[in-house]
């Protein structure tokens, strides 16, 4: 259905859906519960693992009876164990929860840090998967009348196959930009005429930019919506958003979205965090370090058991992302909210002369700063028993060389003012640092391998 044949009162809600966007927390929870039971029962009498796991924690799915034993009774998973037992028995191991027949879709993470781990979907996983986007999407005022161009190689990547779901979803037009260079997504833009980007955020810029060397202001072009997964983008990094927004004259959005889990936490319709959705996921966070609950307004790491993925169930699956829980928000959703989206990492935190140093927070300052490019990247060195880390960044090509050191030299006060920590900033010539067109790669860590951890994404 048309956005031309919805009703004035339909089209112009904030809400794709306002019961269950604005439930009472109650509700909301007493909901979660019977998901939970139900899930647990699910992935205990139809998977070697969780049956190993539960065993294991003495306990059955019979003696979950509040949120509260969820939490401290059902045994935490990590994405480790997966890629473990599907390099043992490929492609799944003994995690799969349905008969291969029901498997409807292959994907796979998007392997940037190590293996890459394969994912099944059934039919109804990437319809569930799919509406996760649209909340994000009608909330930014996408709708199903609007044009979506994917700024996307169609490999086995499952983030931008799910945005795909969610277009169907929302009953929009598609573009594949499938195989087309930076030159080629821009002619067929303006051939095509799409209303929405979809991209990660930095390729977006990338884009614009490519754009900008062939005569063409994209901020004048068909583009009213632009919408991002990925990396940290609009929501988590205000300066990116800023940029997003000058170069393509629209209004920029962003999902949090785990590929194994669900496309989770579409973005405030404020700008200023995400919202986990609360139909596909169960959500709470812990103290990485005493494996203790956290409060809201604490940060903590999230951990998450998804509704949407009946082929591999996740139960309190550690993401390792670092978040800052609301139970509010002045949106109207009752949904919890992440505010800034994911604020860093437990495997992409150093600690520097003392101090916990997160990527996101670097990333965050760097935005911020006149003559800074959105082309950096965090170099981790150790040495003398500590860790260091040095941003190498390029500037803004309208920046003569010799403005460089100053601009290094403010990113430098300004990181070591808002973190209490100076970090080497040095500045690289432009165009000399690599270009991604799905997940950019940020760390660069050069420390001895003993002293890594595994990245999950």
């Amino acid at each position: 259905m048309k956005s031309s044949v919805l009703g004035p009162e339909a089209a112009g809600s904030p809400f794709w859906n306002r019961r269950t966007e604005t439930m009472p927390r109650a509700q909301l929870d007493a909901l979660h519960l019977q998901r939970l039971q139900a899930l647990a029962h699910h992935a205990y009498d139809h998977t070697a693992f969780y049956r190993r796991k539960f065993d294991a924690a003495g306990i059955k799915p019979s003696d979950i009876h509040s949120l509260d034993d969820w939490k401290r009774k059902v045994p935490l998973t990590d994405k480790s164990e997966f890629i473990q037992l599907q390099q043992e028995r490929p492609p799944y191991g003994d995690t799969l929860a349905l008969p291969p027949e029901f498997v409807a879709h292959h994907c796979e993470t998007s392997g940037t840090t190590g293996i890459p781990l394969a994912i099944p979907y059934s039919m109804l996983d990437t319809v569930r998967y799919g509406e996760s986007w649209v909340y994000g999407f009608w909330g930014l005022g996408i709708r199903p009348s609007d044009t979506m161009y994917f700024a996307f190689s169609w490999g086995n990547f499952a983030g931008f196959w799910s945005a795909y779901w969610g277009a169907r979803r929302l009953g929009c037009r598609v573009i594949s930009g499938g195989g087309l260079d930076t030159k080629g997504h821009i002619q067929a833009i303006q051939r095509m005429k799409p209303t929405v980007l979809i991209s990660t955020p930095t390729f977006a810029l990338r884009i614009a930019a490519v754009a900008a060397e062939m005569g063409v202001d994209l901020s004048q072009s068909s583009i009213k919506y632009t919408y991002h997964a990925g990396e940290p983008g609009p929501t988590a990094l205000p300066g990116m958003r800023e940029q997003i927004e000058k170069a393509w004259g629209a209004k920029a959005g962003e999902l949090l979205g785990i590929a194994e889990v669900d496309a989770m936490a579409p973005g405030c319709p404020l700008g200023d965090g995400v919202h986990v959705n609360e139909m596909n996921v169960f959500s709470w966070s812990l103290d990485p370090d005493t494996n203790r609950e956290t409060a809201p307004g604490e940060m903590g790491e999230n951990i998450v058991s998804g509704y949407a993925n009946t082929a591999q169930p996740l139960l309190n699956y550690r993401t390792h992302d670092i978040v800052r829980r609301r139970d509010s928000c002045a949106c109207g959703r009752t949904w919890v909210k992440f505010e800034g989206a994911v604020l860093g990492r437990t495997d992409f935190m150093v600690t520097v002369r003392g101090t916990n140093v997160y990527q996101t927070a670097v990333e965050n300052i760097l935005s911020q700063i006149e003559g800074v490019s959105m082309h950096y990247e965090l170099v981790l060195t150790h040495s003398d028993g500590n860790d260091a880390m040095t941003v190498r960044f390029e500037p803004e090509p309208s920046m003569a060389p010799e403005q460089w050191p100053r601009i290094a030299a403010d990113a430098s006060d300004r990181i070591h003012k808002a973190l209490h920590v100076r970090l080497e900033v040095v500045p690289v010539a432009p165009q000399s640092l690599p270009r991604f067109e799905l997940k950019t790669k940020r760390i660069v860590d050069q420390r001895p391998k003993e002293l890594r951890r595994a990245l999950d994404r």
